[in-house]
């Protein structure tokens, strides 16, 4: 069967679309919050529900609308809206947003679950950062961080959260348990 030139791009364009959505699904199950998610989780399928989706190929943008959620082994996202950015086939960034938008999976072991909630949450996949961006709250093992603005740097083991005017960053910090 033969294909016109144009046919064998919009070919070329679905195919690109699909790679930049799978993309997204594979960088976010493979970047745990705070901790070590389970390993299992990327060999999951992955399963996105959202009552529009729509790609914009000049803007390349893929954006999910209305009760999105994104669902990997243990690996859940829900959002409002979650917009995925690309360049040259790799997802750069992806946002979350809702009220709150949030994020949880359980870690590897015992180490129970980690949760994080904003109004915004980014993860830039170059650098392997996290904002959370509005009321942002984490939670893993019973310890809690709130703060206007939290930044995670997966690579790097930091954290680092941001006061808003009126309220300050709070932490709570559980003691370690002690194996009986």
């Amino acid at each position: 069967m033969f294909l016109s030139s144009r046919s064998l791009r919009n070919r070329q364009r679905r195919i690109n679309d699909v790679r930049a959505v799978a993309s997204f699904a594979i960088l976010t199950c493979c970047s745990p919050v705070l901790g070590w998610a389970l390993s299992k989780d990327a060999d999951q399928p992955i399963h996105i529900v959202g009552k529009t989706a729509e790609m914009d190929r000049q803007a390349k943008k893929l954006v999910y609308r209305g009760n999105v959620r994104i669902d990997q082994g243990t690996l859940r996202v829900v959002a409002d809206t979650i917009v995925v950015e690309y360049e040259a086939d790799r997802v750069v960034r992806v946002t979350a947003t809702g009220a709150p938008a949030r994020y949880q999976q359980q870690l590897e072991g015992d180490k129970g679950h980690v949760h994080a909630n904003a109004r915004e949450i980014v993860y830039h996949t170059q650098s392997e950062a996290l904002d959370l961006k509005g009321k942002a709250y984490l939670l893993q093992r019973g310890s809690e961080l709130k703060g206007e603005v939290i930044r995670y740097d997966i690579v790097a083991g930091k954290v680092d959260a941001r006061a808003a005017n009126t309220s300050p960053v709070r932490m709570i910090l559980q003691p370690a348990r002690q194996p009986r």
